[in-house]
């Protein structure tokens, strides 16, 4: 995610990072490319390339402009929902802290199961960026598990769903031997069942993306508007026309990019969620309520992204 002050206006004109420049300079140059050809050629060849009316162009464009409005709106929604949904695991993690550590109980087994929930919920915040973002340091979630913890972990296909229900296997144990009374039982197992709603929202978000069918209309009307832009400018605009159609080409298509890199928010392109980020906030949150000092300092921005 990006992550750096307001630019100001010459930094408006020139900013890259972020700006999904990189992404559609080739098709933008393209459109600029064949305007000056265009153009060229209804200079050189008169009756060569046909005039055509403008006004159908403006018509297409502002139906082009709504429509990609409405699914930039739908992959907006996508990226900001899964946000929420990580903004509520990080305050169930604070929420489980403070609950572990008010429950009427006493002796020495209580204490090592709060601190073996609590590493447990730092190894599930870790597991779930791992299962939303293959490819990302495992070390973060086993250095947190048991022997048999990490085996049972290592071989599944539904790695966090592993840890919560070592979790739900520490709480009955300490419910079972007399240590947890009924209603704090009820009270912490309803915290685990809550993070487990995270995870399935997490991953009915990456599993069902915006209809292709959509997105491809789209693709297409944003291509071929901009292909035939070119021969309806040229005979107005004459050699302004390849600015002219680069720019709305730049408008188009960087538009169809962003919302490309909103509707997979777990991924790792400058504009997507810093989930990693947001884990490593979640353990040092639960170390520091274990009374643990040697803390890491929270994560911050690398060249003004945070992953």
């Amino acid at each position: 995610m990006i992550v750096r002050p307001q630019p100001n206006l010459l930094q408006l004109f020139f900013l890259v990072q972020g700006s999904v420049v990189q992404r559609i300079f080739p098709q933008a140059l393209l459109i600029a490319a064949l305007s000056v050809a265009v153009v060229w050629a209804h200079h050189a060849y008169p009756g060569l390339v046909s005039d055509f009316n403008s006004a159908p162009f403006t018509v297409l464009g502002i139906a082009l402009s709504i429509f990609m409005g409405f699914r930039n709106n739908a992959c907006y929604d996508r990226w900001w929902e899964a946000r929420r949904h990580w903004g509520e695991l990080i305050c169930l993690s604070r929420n489980l802290a403070r609950q572990t550590q008010i429950l009427p109980c006493s002796g020495e087994e209580p204490e090592r199961s709060r601190r073996t929930l609590l590493r447990l919920a730092m190894a599930f915040a870790q597991a779930l960026v791992l299962h939303l973002r293959p490819g990302s340091d495992t070390a973060k979630v086993t250095r947190h598990l048991t022997a048999e913890t990490r085996a049972r972990y290592e071989a599944s296909c539904n790695a966090p769903e592993v840890i919560l229900s070592a979790m739900q296997a520490e709480l009955a144990a300490l419910h079972r031997s007399g240590e947890l009374r009924d209603i704090p039982f009820q009270i912490i197992d309803r915290t685990i069942g809550q993070m487990a709603m995270v995870q399935a929202a997490c991953e009915r978000i990456r599993s069902t993306p915006v209809p292709f069918g959509y997105s491809l209309l789209l693709h297409r009307t944003a291509y071929v508007f901009c292909l035939l832009l070119p021969f309806g400018f040229a005979n107005t605009l004459g050699w302004l026309t390849p600015f002219a159609t680069a720019l709305a080409a730049y408008t188009f298509f960087g538009l169809d990019a962003l919302g490309s890199e909103l509707e997979e928010p777990f991924g790792q392109l400058p504009n997507d969620l810093p989930i990693a980020a947001l884990a490593d906030t979640i353990e040092i949150n639960l170390r520091e309520a274990l009374g643990e000092t040697d803390l890491p300092p929270l994560p911050k921005p690398v060249n003004h992204i945070l992953v």
